[in-house]
């Protein structure tokens, strides 16, 4: 597979890696659920903060494309549909790919279907309700889906109602508005709805579309300041990534030592806690972005780990790690066979998914390029 590693950001590729590999290795504790102790209490966290980071890495990316197509004079609806077409091309094919094999598995054991199948398709199955249990890792996937469309919708109908406001301004003012309103939609449930523990709140707030929009919009205001001052970005790099990885270690490790509980701090842990840790991400975005390359032997995995990670995040839990578990039991294996058990179901997982990417998801993404979806641009 041919790379040319000229046009990526190699610390932008670090950072979906490690995203990637946390969420992956979290998953680890279904093989082994009855673990406790310090290691599955990390991985547990991983699982959490590895999808924050590609939120905020996916607002950072997107919030420049956008950004840059907005402050053009020759700005209009073709251009969002163009960035809207390549997003879906991106995105969709391998989702509703692996949402049908998941479907196929599910008829195959057995298994009950969810009762409002049709959601996954509109991706609506955790909107503003608790997802079924069926393909569960895709949760993430609506928030990014309906980020999407909200930011770039807004900004064209402040265009076509010629709002008189400088085009950069605007677009700032647009991201901070979105994080705004769903600031306000995480105080709206604090005082709506009782937490009766963490695991309520995984499923009831972290995992809602409603409530976690701005997850991606703070990647997005980084971006922004990226654009804008791109000497101060550039300067103040390491000073931000070490703010940025202070906030992120107090927030994750030391103030869950302090006896700070969801049933006692309702508002740290349903408004504060989850922005709080993307802006320490979005902090670590400056120096990160810095990075170009690497050597080779570091380079060329991390890059190829960056390249599959969205068809790892698909394949590596409600299809590979689901059917393992079914045919082999992981339950009451020694630590040996443990061991294995977790370096099958990973080397499944990267070689799944470089396949699926090859065969699938790059040749879908290609078909962007065509001349019948450029000539949208140029309209």
């Amino acid at each position: 597979m041919q790379i040319d590693y000229s046009r990526r950001i190699f610390g932008l590729d670090i950072m979906r890696a490690i995203a990637i590999l946390m969420v992956v290795f979290s998953h680890t504790l279904w093989i082994v659920p009855d673990a406790k102790g310090l290691i599955p209490d990390i991985l547990s966290l991983a699982g959490v903060l590895g999808v924050e980071i590609f939120f905020v890495l996916s607002g950072f990316l997107i919030g420049r494309i956008v950004y840059k197509i907005f402050v053009k004079d020759d700005f209009n609806f073709n251009k969002i549909k163009y960035f809207w077409i390549r997003r879906w091309f991106r995105t969709l094919p391998n989702y509703y790919l692996v949402l049908i094999l998941n479907i196929c598995i599910a008829i195959y054991f057995g298994n009950v279907l969810p009762q409002n199948l049709w959601q996954y398709f509109g991706f609506l199955q955790n909107f503003a309700w608790e997802m079924p249990l069926f393909f569960s890792e895709s949760w993430s996937l609506p928030i990014e889906e309906f980020a999407y469309i909200v930011g770039p919708l807004l900004l064209y109908l402040l265009f076509y109602f010629k709002i008189n406001i400088d085009r950069k301004k605007l677009f700032a003012l647009i991201t901070l508005v979105i994080v705004i309103i769903f600031l306000v939609t995480k105080v709206m449930y604090t005082f709506s709805i009782p937490n009766s523990d963490m695991n309520f709140w995984n499923v009831n707030l972290k995992a809602i579309t409603i409530y976690r929009i701005d997850a991606i919009y703070y990647g997005a205001l980084a971006s922004y300041v990226a654009m804008i001052n791109p000497v101060k970005w550039l300067k103040l790099r390491w000073i931000s990534f070490f703010l940025g990885g202070l906030i992120f270690i107090v927030l994750n490790f030391i103030i869950p030592t302090k006896n700070v509980y969801i049933e006692t701090h309702p508002v740290f842990w349903n408004v504060l806690y989850l922005p709080i840790n993307s802006i320490a991400i979005a902090l670590c975005l400056p120096l990160l972005a810095s990075i170009k390359s690497a050597p080779k032997f570091v380079l060329i995995p991390i890059t190829y780990i960056s390249l599959i990670s969205y068809s790892m995040y698909l394949l590596h839990y409600s299809i590979i790690l689901q059917i393992l578990k079914h045919y082999i039991p992981s339950e009451g294996l020694a630590n040996f066979d443990v061991f294995v058990y977790i370096t099958v179901y990973i080397l499944s997982t990267i070689l799944l998914a470089f396949v699926l990417y090859r065969i699938y998801e790059k040749p879908m993404m290609d078909i962007r390029d065509k001349p019948l979806f450029r000539s949208i641009n140029k309209a």
